[in-house]
């Protein structure tokens, strides 16, 4: 197992680009269920959880290949509907392909999800919406039965609001099941983000007949076959977030370059308060170098606000601020995993009842730290980079399942980071 070794307070310079979406890749390519057709899927993201779901894909009968940054698929097994528990368990979004299975092949068998441990995140939601189509749903021994009755999926009005509101995943499943339905589906409370515009949108250019996608109601209606699709995945607004936020904490003038302004504007506002200025030029974004940032006060919901995906990464940042910071968490009120380890670099922060108090120090300092999820890593490696000293992130298999090559392109910035097995840094401390 290998961990990033750290040696902080590098200033970094350049440009990094931004890759394709992981939240909008997951569920696109498991749009090729939908169809008989061949696929392309241009930038997807070279990661493990979209290595994983085209493993997935392919124990449904797809056959699949990867060309850099390209994926293509084609059908050439219908007839198993079963997503096994050995890869679906791995990661949450593994239970996408609920909805295109069982729009397309009338029956499916997923296992319950899988993924980062960052509090409960219920699947109700999904399960009610694809009753609502007329689904008959059992679970049985960890795995999830879905079946369409015998005159097919009928069109309805479902309303998908949950305990944290919407639910994005939830949303992608119940659309793409009812692009198959009878009649005219409408989702009420319908998640927002731009990665459900864009599985709506190449869902259309399949021949799909989806409106509203991006408002609280979209509205399908049904139709009989989809064709196949080239798509473009749109930029990672999460991976963008991360990178200007390694910008602001190193206090480095760096540009992301080719990710989406707009669909950052939350994040954007943010910075400005704690007196980030982030300059912008069509699809770049510079961070101008400032002092140390000023404490602020942000509270996580659904796009268009701050996301939660966000919250670690700015817990990083706030841990140096000047003043008191807090961070309210209102989609997973446990998701505060990375506040622990960041105690050991140095940071004050006290979590109660889904809100972080972060009092700002002057610097942190390196010390042995260990990833408890995907976005935690990465603000683990965020904190390790504005941090005294050297810090080893250990489990970064959590940090690879969303950024690719993490390491490699900080290390092209400046920063001065290294992927090295922790076995032979273990026993190197050992002397």
């Amino acid at each position: 197992m290998d961990c990033y070794l750290v040696n902080g307070g590098a200033k970094l310079s350049g440009t990094i680009q931004v890759n394709g979406s992981k939240n909008a890749a997951l569920p696109i390519l498991a749009v090729s269920l939908m169809t008989t057709g061949r696929c392309a899927f241009h930038n997807v993201p070279a990661i493990r959880d979209l290595q994983t779901q085209v493993k997935i894909l392919n124990t449904l009968g797809i056959e699949s290949q990867w060309h850099g940054h390209t994926v293509t698929t084609k059908v050439v097994d219908s007839y198993n509907s079963i997503a096994p528990y050995e890869l679906v368990k791995t990661m949450r979004a593994g239970v996408c392909v609920l909805g295109p299975l069982l729009g397309m092949r009338g029956q499916a068998t997923v296992s319950l999800p899988g993924g980062c441990v960052i509090g409960e995140r219920p699947i109700d939601l999904h399960l009610k919406g694809l009753a609502a189509l007329g689904a008959e749903i059992t679970l049985d021994q960890g795995n999830i039965h879905v079946k369409a009755p015998r005159g097919g999926l009928r069109g309805t009005t479902i309303y998908l609001g949950g305990k944290f509101g919407s639910s994005v995943l939830a949303t992608d499943n119940v659309m793409c099941a009812a692009v198959f339905a009878k009649g005219t589906t409408v989702i009420e409370c319908a998640a927002c983000e731009p990665e459900v515009v864009d599985l709506a949108d190449c869902l259309n250019a399949m021949g799909a007949q989806i409106e509203g996608a991006g408002s609280p109601r979209i509205t399908i209606r049904g139709v009989r076959r989809l064709k196949g699709v080239e798509w473009n995945v749109i930029p990672d607004r999460i991976e963008t977030a991360t990178f200007l936020i390694a910008g602001a904490i190193t206090r480095s003038p760096i540009t992301v370059a080719g990710g989406r302004p707009d669909h950052q504007l939350a994040v954007l506002d943010t910075l400005r308060q704690m007196g980030i200025e982030v300059r912008r030029s069509g699809t770049r974004m510079t961070i101008v170098p400032a002092d140390r940032p000023k404490a602020t006060e942000v509270a996580t919901l659904p796009y268009p606000a701050f996301p939660t995906d966000v919250q670690s990464p700015m817990l990083a940042l706030m841990a140096i601020a000047n003043g008191t910071s807090i961070i309210t968490e209102r989609i997973y009120p446990d998701r505060f995993m990375a506040a622990a380890e960041m105690k050991r670099l140095g940071a004050n922060i006290a979590v109660s009842n889904g809100q972080a108090v972060i009092q700002g120090v002057e610097r942190l300092s390196g010390a042995p730290v260990m990833a408890s999820d995907l976005r935690a890593g990465a603000a683990l490696v965020l904190a390790a980079l504005a941090a005294q000293g050297q810090t080893r992130v250990s489990r970064i298999y959590h940090v690879e399942r969303g950024y690719e090559r993490f390491e490699e392109r900080l290390r092209k910035l400046g920063a001065q980071i290294a992927r090295v097995p922790e076995e032979a840094v273990v026993a190197a401390e050992a002397g």
